[in-house]
């Protein structure tokens, strides 16, 4: 199949599925498991491996697209990372979110590395160093999706989610040490360079909301490019792309990147997906259950913290019932989109885009999430799914 051909098939099939994945039968685990984008890498798959109309020639032309979804996915999270609202955070509210994350990225860090040194098919197929992997998927474990609610949900969620994106870091310096500097250097300066370049436009040229979308998209798929052939990742490259451009830009301006992220979020996320089904090579049993696991461990971990340690030591907390509300234990319990792009802009960086077993078993892992939301009196979901 011609690549162009193959693009506009992955497109219109991203776009007809996000408009037929939307059950009948309103069910907060199909409607989980749904938001987590498995149809799509189930569709990559058939369309891939199964009927063969996207073959290893065609794969290859595409993969950019994988780091185009990963970047915006980043992009959507960077966009809430606002200076101007993050120095408001106090060091009390930073230790409370540490007292959340940390005990989740330790457990989960510590029982992936173990997992992967007792299991060999696992280990094998997860790749080495061991420890560069265990922090990949720590991290992706710590990371929360909602960002609907009370306050209280969503001020956790994005702190969850930004010791999980410095744990994966981490992890991608970690597994080539030799480059960590030059990573961090381009990292650093194509962020500053494009985020600064798209907030000098907003304030000098008066866009509207088309030109903002234009250029936008530009410097976010200028980053992920960039991300793709430096071997960067593209989340954590077009995120600070997007926390320089709100934290610089008018607040009209700010307002529309935002909109504009989400709108296009949910299309190349699923492109994303499918392409990496196609892709996916490396699959072996145990990762299910390692994921069924971590999701197990993540859980108790973040419940355990919030009924005998948050209620001990903060008058906000103590004044919550426990379990914790609704309000409050779903955004806590979610990971989505932000989880699975993360894991898998580890695989771009190792050059195994889409074929690794990383993301995969992120993804099961954010599946078993849902189903524990689902079906424990822990958690509930709410009136509408989020993908992120």
């Amino acid at each position: 199949m011609h690549p162009l051909l193959a693009l506009v098939l992955v497109i219109v099939a991203g776009l007809g599925v996000t408009r037929l994945t939307r059950p009948a039968v309103h069910h907060p685990l199909l409607e989980g498991i749904l938001q987590t984008g498995a149809p799509f890498v189930l569709l990559g798959a058939l369309l891939g491996p199964g009927l063969g109309l996207l073959d290893s020639a065609t794969l290859r032309f595409l993969e950019p697209v994988l780091a185009l979804g990963i970047g915006w996915v980043g992009a959507s999270f960077g966009a809430r990372l606002e200076w101007r609202m993050l120095r408001r955070v106090s060091r009390r509210t930073w230790l409370i979110g540490a007292a959340l994350a940390l005990p989740v990225l330790l457990t989960t860090g510590v029982t992936a590395f173990a997992l992967a040194r007792s299991v060999r098919s696992l280990g094998d197929a997860w790749g080495r160093p061991f420890a560069a992997t265990a922090l990949i998927l720590a991290g992706a474990a710590t990371t929360a999706a909602s960002w609907r609610g009370p306050k209280l949900g969503r001020r956790n969620a994005l702190l969850d989610t930004m010791f999980g994106t410095v744990a994966v870091t981490a992890g991608v310096a970690l597994y080539h040490p030799h480059l960590a500097l030059r990573s961090i250097a381009l990292t650093v300066i194509a962020s500053a360079a494009l985020g600064g370049l798209f907030a000098a436009l907003a304030r000098w040229q008066d866009l509207s909301d088309g030109g903002v979308a234009i250029a936008l998209t530009g410097v976010i798929v200028w980053g992920a490019g960039f991300s793709y052939a430096m071997a960067l990742s593209p989340f954590v490259v077009c995120a600070l792309i997007a926390a320089v451009s709100v934290s610089l830009s008018p607040d009209a301006v700010r307002h529309t990147t935002q909109t504009v992220l989400r709108r296009f979020e949910l299309p190349l996320y699923a492109a994303f997906l499918m392409i990496a089904g196609a892709l996916l090579r490396h699959f072996t049993l145990w990762i299910i259950a390692a994921a069924v696991l971590l999701a197990v461990l993540r859980a108790a971990v973040r419940w355990v913290t919030v009924r005998f340690g948050l209620d001990q030591g903060d008058p906000i907390w103590r004044s919550l019932p426990f379990p914790p509300p609704r309000e409050f234990a779903y955004p806590a319990m979610r990971q989505g989109a932000t989880a699975i792009a993360l894991a898998a802009g580890f695989d771009v960086v190792r050059g195994d885009p889409g074929g690794g077993a990383v993301w995969l078993t992120v993804l099961l892992s954010v599946v078993a999430a849902e189903a524990i939301v689902a079906l424990t009196p822990l958690t509930a979901a709410p009136q509408q799914a989020e993908v992120t």
